[in-house]
C-alpha cells in the first residue's frame, strides 16, 4: 500500500510513534532515531510537518521538543539540514501541552497549554471540529487517549532494531486490547516500515463487541 487516500475528517486524531521491532521508544546509550534516520524517512518527516495538524503533546515532550527545535535553529547546532529544519518548523505549527507542572505563557511559539483533564480537552477538542490533531512523541498522553477510545488512526514506524538490554520507555504497557485494521503501509529508505491502523478498543478478545 502507498500513501493514506482514505479521508481525513476535520476533527480527526492521530496517535504517531516511532518504535523499536519490541516495542521501546528509545535506548540508552543510542542517539535519536536509534541512529537510523536516512533521506527519505527524513524528507517524508519534513512533509508531514507542512500539514495542517494540531500537534498534542506532554510536559516532557514539550521541553525535550522545544529544546531540541532551539538547538537546532543554531548555526552550529551539528543537526543536518533537513533534521534542523523537521525540528525548527515545530516551532510554526499549533501545539496544545497538556501539564499541571508547566506555566503559562510557554515559550515555544504557537504552544497553548491546558492544565485540566486531558482526556476530556481533547474530547472537546474533536467536538469543536477544529482540524485534524496528532500527538508528538508523549507515551502516557497517547495511552490515554486510545483507551478514551478518541483516536481515530494509530501509526508507528518500526525502525529495525531490538534493544532487549537497553531499551527504554515501553510503548505498549498499560495498554487496554486493541483491533487494529491496517489503512497504509509503507517503507522508508528500504528498511523503515510505517504502518497505520484504524484502532477499536476491546472489552475482551477479538470477536467481543468494542466498548
Amino acid at each position: 500500500m502507498g500513501e493514506t487516500t482514505a479521508g481525513v475528517s476535520s476533527a480527526e486524531l492521530m496517535v504517531d510513534l516511532i518504535i523499536s521491532l519490541d516495542g521501546y521508544a528509545s535506548a540508552e546509550g543510542w542517539p535519536g532515531w536509534w541512529g537510523l534516520e536516512a533521506p527519505e524517512y527524513l524528507a517524508w518527516l519534513e512533509r508531514e510537518g507542512q500539514k495542517q495538524h494540531t500537534y498534542l503533546l506532554g510536559a516532557n515532550t514539550y521541553r525535550l521538543m522545544s529544546a531540541m527545535s532551539a538547538e537546532a535553529a543554531a548555526a552550529d547546532s551539528g543537526f543536518s539540514e533537513t533534521e534542523a529544519a523537521s525540528l525548527t518548523g515545530l516551532a510554526d505549527v499549533p501545539k496544545v501541552v497538556f501539564s499541571s507542572s508547566l506555566r503559562a505563557p510557554l515559550s515555544w511559539p504557537n504552544s497553548r497549554l491546558v492544565s485540566g483533564d486531558a482526556v476530556e480537552a481533547v474530547a472537546e477538542m474533536k467536538r469543536s471540529g477544529n482540524g485534524p490533531m496528532s500527538t508528538l512523541g508523549s507515551l502516557s498522553l497517547s495511552r490515554s487517549l486510545l483507551t478514551a477510545g478518541l483516536v481515530d488512526r494509530f501509526r508507528i514506524v518500526v525502525f529495525p532494531v531490538i534493544t532487549g538490554r537497553t531499551g527504554k520507555e515501553r510503548i505498549y504497557d498499560g495498554y487496554p486490547d486493541v483491533a487494529l485494521e491496517m489503512v497504509d503501509s509503507r517503507t522508508f529508505d528500504g528498511r523503515l516500515q510505517l504502518l497505520e491502523y484504524v484502532p477499536t478498543v476491546l472489552n475482551g478478545p477479538p470477536g467481543t463487541a468494542p466498548k
